[in-house]
């Protein structure tokens, strides 16, 4: 194969679709997406009025033996888009202890219940302060990283490395692009028309980057595609997290899928993502979410991220996302205290443990919980 500037080389077979995209694929700026989304529907995030909410997880053990472990994410994350405030609980437990994860500070509830306790039991409500980021690209506000914290956002992790095919795939999307925010906008708009939304993935999928681009199966949940997106970022040395939380409330624009039911909130479990931009700061990014738009939000799975209904979504959340969404932690590769289980890709939801060894968090007849949320006020 012969190389041209618009045609680029890809001898790998497993990365055919990164070559389609550049070769094929027109970049989207930010003046195609406003026309995109001017005959769509309205989506624009804005960061104004603080939203307060309480957010209430229980836990019952039903089938155990001999003495049990729980652990609940608490709310870790102050920023100036969420201001967690305070935490209460209440339960049979044996004893409970507030902790929080050495590495990255996520902060978690772990309480532990001897054998003869028939029914563990455990509830857990933490108050948040919550609102809308939009990130004004026309308005540059420069912001620096330390060296720890620029070293902390792009390392690997167990199952996110930023070598090997990872680094060779970001490297061939954001070939020719100069700027961080070129790469970011690269990255994001490859990883939204590159990646779909698998209903049938368990939970929120599990993050394993390497495997989908080995594979070439991009077929994934929020753990799998905003990891996608991170761990690209990370490889070309942007800073970028994802960060782990749960929807709240329906979303103010009317996408279905884009908020949760607070009377029922146990599988309203979702991370997002930010890269640090050095004319931005830390900055909002949700690539996962456009696909969930593009594949459940109308009867019809559109293929088309510039298509009327999904437009502004994919404009909105290259920036900026809605204040319905709590953040627990940004961690990586958790060890629960006290378990001599294995590490957590992500801790997002309820964990258990017995003798038996760990429950699944996704099979309620064994380890059931219920998560609900009450909004109680504006500040």
């Amino acid at each position: 194969m012969t190389s041209n500037a618009s045609t680029p080389v890809c001898p790998s077979l497993a990365r055919r679709r990164v070559c389609a995209w550049l070769a094929g694929t027109p970049v989207l700026t930010a003046p195609s997406w406003v026309a995109a989304a001017s005959a769509a529907r309205r989506f624009e995030p804005r960061p104004l009025a603080w939203r307060e909410f309480e957010l209430t997880t229980r836990v019952e053990v039903h089938s155990h033996e001999g003495p049990t472990r729980v652990w609940l994410p608490v709310p870790s994350i102050d920023s100036g888009y969420q201001q967690s405030l305070d935490s209460r609980w209440s339960g049979n437990a044996s004893r409970v202890r507030l902790t929080s994860d050495a590495a990255y500070g996520a902060r978690m509830l772990v309480a532990e219940f001897d054998a003869h306790v028939l029914r563990p039991t455990l509830e857990l409500t933490s108050r948040v302060r919550t609102r809308d980021r939009a990130t004004d690209w026309s308005r540059p506000t420069p912001a620096r990283l330390d060296p720890a914290a620029q070293r902390a956002w792009t390392q690997p992790t167990e199952l996110m490395p930023t070598d090997g095919i990872v680094l060779e795939t970001a490297r061939e999307v954001t070939r020719g692009a100069r700027t961080d925010v070129e790469k970011v906008r690269r990255l994001y708009e490859w990883v939204v028309r590159t990646t779909y939304r698998e209903p049938q993935v368990r939970g929120c999928g599990v993050g394993d980057i390497k495997s989908m681009l080995e594979t070439g199966n991009f077929g994934g949940k929020c753990g799998d595609i905003n990891a996608l997106f991170v761990g690209l970022c990370r490889a070309i040395g942007v800073p970028a997290r994802d960060v782990y939380g749960i929807r709240l409330a329906p979303s103010a624009f009317g996408y279905r899928e884009l908020g949760g039911n607070p009377a029922n909130l146990n599988s309203a479990q979702h991370c997002r993502a930010e890269v640090f931009l050095r004319e931005y700061g830390w900055v909002a990014m949700d690539p996962a979410d456009v696909g969930k738009v593009m594949r459940l939000e109308s009867a019809d799975w559109i293929k088309d991220p510039q298509h009327p209904l999904v437009a502004p979504v994919y404009r909105g959340l290259f920036g900026g996302w809605e204040g319905n969404w709590l953040g627990f932690n940004m961690a990586h590769d958790v060890a629960l205290p006290g378990s001599p289980g294995p590490r957590l890709g992500f801790f997002m939801y309820p964990q258990g443990e017995g003798p038996g060894g760990r429950f699944d968090p996704l099979d309620p007849d064994r380890f059931k919980y219920t998560i609900t949320a009450r909004e109680i006020g504006a500040a």
